[in-house]
């Protein structure tokens, strides 16, 4: 006969609490809702849809988008916006990011959804005291009009002056002083940025509100992204660090195997069953009792 288990048996982590960005999966809603479909996960974020970003999508298509969802069931965890990205430096115009948030807060009052993902500007030639005074600003100013409409901006740890180090994102944190500000945690941004994402969380998880889920392994400057576990980004380590400190929201799969934005790489043939693959991956390391030491070979 077996062996008798040893202990009990881990419960499975709740599916409430995962959710994808859909267009790592696929360009159209149809396939991102198919891909949440597979995994069974109830959850989406927008980022684009047929390779439109939402602030750029008009009120009937949105209208649309937020009926097809109802219809299945998915609920919408986060909006990812443009708003102080890597292709806006502080030197930007202001009233881009302004007009955004506008957009933006229509459709999270359309679509039932009260986070927006924002960054921090990357600089342009500005002294760093210079370019931490206007980033703080601007954050400050956008998170005043989240905050009137009962919306959360979510910092992620990506580009911009507070997208590296921790104690800029406390700061834009407590320099705010909103509790519309909160941050947004990426395992594998530390890979392409060059710092450990692991040390970085240990400083800001009280302020985070929203996870994305990608590993992958740095090589000369490269990243080459891999299912989450198999690279370098300790994903499991920081699943575990989330859970212990209490951390009760989403996590978001954006695995970039097969889409990175920044890259201008958008899904095509395969990208489902990678970020499917990816999404299964994310369960099991969710559901396990102790996440296994992370292997080293790269996604196929």
């Amino acid at each position: 006969m077996p062996a008798e288990p040893s202990g009990p048996r881990p419960a499975a982590f709740p599916v409430q609490r995962l959710a994808g960005i859909g267009d790592e999966a696929a360009t159209g809603l149809t396939g991102q809702l198919a891909a949440l479909g597979r995994l069974g996960w109830p959850g989406l974020e927008l980022r684009t849809v047929d390779g439109v970003p939402m602030s750029d999508l008009g009120q009937d298509r949105v209208r649309e988008i937020a009926g097809r969802l109802r219809a299945a069931g998915v609920r919408t965890v986060a909006l990812a916006s443009r708003i102080g990205n890597w292709a806006r430096p502080i030197t930007a115009s202001f009233a881009a990011d302004l007009a955004e948030l506008d957009t933006l807060t229509d459709q999270c009052a359309r679509l039932d959804c009260r986070y927006i993902r924002v960054m921090s500007y990357p600089n342009d030639g500005l002294p760093e005291a210079d370019w931490g005074h206007r980033a703080v600003d601007r954050v400050a100013r956008l998170t005043a009009r989240a905050e009137r409409a009962g919306l959360t901006l979510l910092h992620e740890n990506c580009a911009g002056w507070a997208g590296a180090d921790p104690g800029r994102m406390l700061r834009l944190v407590r320099e705010t002083g909103s509790p519309a500000l909160r941050l947004l945690f990426d395992t594998g941004n530390g890979l392409a940025h060059g710092y450990d994402a692991r040390g970085l969380l240990r400083r800001i998880a009280p302020y985070v509100a929203h996870v994305h889920v990608k590993d992958g392994i740095a090589e000369a400057g490269e990243v080459t992204y891999t299912l989450p576990g198999d690279g370098r980004a300790r994903v499991a380590d920081c699943l575990r660090l989330l859970l212990d400190s209490g951390y009760a929201g989403a996590f978001s799969l954006e695995p970039h195997l097969a889409v990175r934005p920044h890259e201008g790489l958008r899904a095509t043939g395969g990208a489902a069953d990678l970020f499917v693959r990816a999404g299964q991956r994310l369960r099991a390391l969710l559901d396990a009792d102790e996440p296994a030491p992370a292997p080293t070979g790269a996604a196929r």
